[in-house]
């Protein structure tokens, strides 16, 4: 009888050893694939938000005209505005509270051809990947000129 035990000890502690292995294996397989998942996620988020930028930057683009009729707006001295396309950034906006309140989406050009001019065009956004709305556009910030090494407003 006693021998009869160690063989079924000796059968249980290779099963379960068996099984202890198969296991490692199946759960290094399951890593491979989430490390597969997160690269590929990594590049889909990165694709997703070009894609985002390029909707926003079209929205922009296809109202260019009340973008600059709104900078024209601002100041008579304004004739012709340049809007760098380039220039497009979103960040949050602040509040005073941790969460924030809400994104900015600015644009920033130059007015009348002169290169020591600068504008922004700010658009109050709900979330990073909005698409821009001109009735949400305003200003932050005046129109300015450089000048004697200074920057005034343009008036």
């Amino acid at each position: 009888m006693e021998k009869q035990t160690k063989i079924i000890i000796a059968t249980i502690a290779s099963i379960v050893a068996l099984v202890s292995i198969g296991g490692c294996a199946m759960t290094q397989k399951e890593s491979n694939k989430q490390d597969k998942k997160v690269v590929s996620s990594k590049k889909f988020i990165k694709d997703d938000k070009e894609a985002i930028k390029q909707k926003q930057l079209t929205y922009l683009k296809e109202h260019e005209q009340e973008i600059i009729n709104f900078v024209k707006s601002q100041s008579p001295k304004v004739e012709t505005v340049q809007i760098d396309w380039g220039s497009m950034r979103v960040g949050q906006s602040g509040n005073g509270t941790p969460q924030g309140g809400g994104y900015n989406l600015a644009i920033s050009g130059k007015v009348n051809n002169l290169d020591n001019t600068k504008f922004s065009v700010d658009f109050y956004i709900e979330h990073q990947d909005s698409i821009p709305n001109t009735g949400e556009m305003g200003m932050l910030h005046d129109i300015y000129i450089n000048e004697n090494g200074g920057w005034r407003i343009f008036s």
